[in-house]
C-alpha cells in the first residue's frame, strides 16, 4: 500500500479543525497507509526582522529533513506554486504511484512559509491558489483534497 505523510508546522487546538483532520485520517486510511506529523513552529518575537524569520525557518528546516520519509516524493504547499484541478491532482498523485515510489510527503510550513532550501529539495510545489487561508483550515483542505485524489483514482461517488 502507498505511503502519505503530511507534514505540519504547528499543532491544532480547535475542536472542530480537530475533528475535521480525524475524519479525512480515517477515510484517507482505507485508502493508503496515512500519517500527519505536527512539528513545533519556531517561536519568534512579535515583529521579527527578515533576518530573525530566515534563521526560524532555518531551524524548522532541520526538524522537517528529519521527518521526511527516506525516498520520498516532496511536494510543499507555497503561494508560488501550481494550481492544480482536483482531478490534476489525482493524476498528479497516481504518476507519484506508477513512477515507483513507495510513499509522498507533503509539507504545510509555518506562518512565516518554508525555509528556500526545503522549497528547493522539493519535488513539486503546489498552491492552493492566490487567496491566503490560515494554516490550520489549510491543512483540512489539503487532507480533503487528498482524500479526493484518492477518491478519484478508486473511481468512487465522493467526486461529483
Amino acid at each position: 500500500m502507498f505511503d502519505i505523510t503530511l507534514i505540519a508546522m504547528g499543532k491544532l487546538k480547535e475542536k472542530f479543525y480537530l475533528s475535521a483532520a480525524d475524519e479525512y485520517c480515517k477515510r484517507l486510511k482505507g485508502y493508503c497507509n496515512f500519517q500527519i506529523l505536527e512539528l513545533p513552529e519556531y517561536r519568534l518575537p512579535e515583529n521579527p526582522s527578515p533576518a530573525e524569520i530566515s534563521a526560524g525557518l532555518e531551524k524548522e528546516a532541520e526538524l522537517i529533513l528529519a521527518k521526511i520519509p527516506k525516498g520520498a516524493w516532496l511536494c510543499t504547499l507555497t503561494p508560488e506554486g501550481k494550481i492544480l484541478s482536483s482531478e490534476d491532482f489525482a493524476e498528479k498523485l497516481k504518476e507519484i504511484k506508477l513512477s515507483g515510489k513507495s510513499n509522498a510527503c507533503f509539507l504545510i510550513g509555518s506562518s512565516f512559509g518554508i525555509a528556500p532550501r526545503i522549497k528547493e529539495r522539493a519535488d513539486f510545489k503546489l498552491s492552493m491558489g492566490p487567496m491566503t487561508f490560515p494554516h490550520h483550515l489549510a491543512r483540512i483542505m489539503v487532507l480533503e483534497q487528498l482524500y479526493r485524489a484518492e477518491s478519484i483514482q478508486a473511481g468512487s461517488k465522493y467526486h461529483k
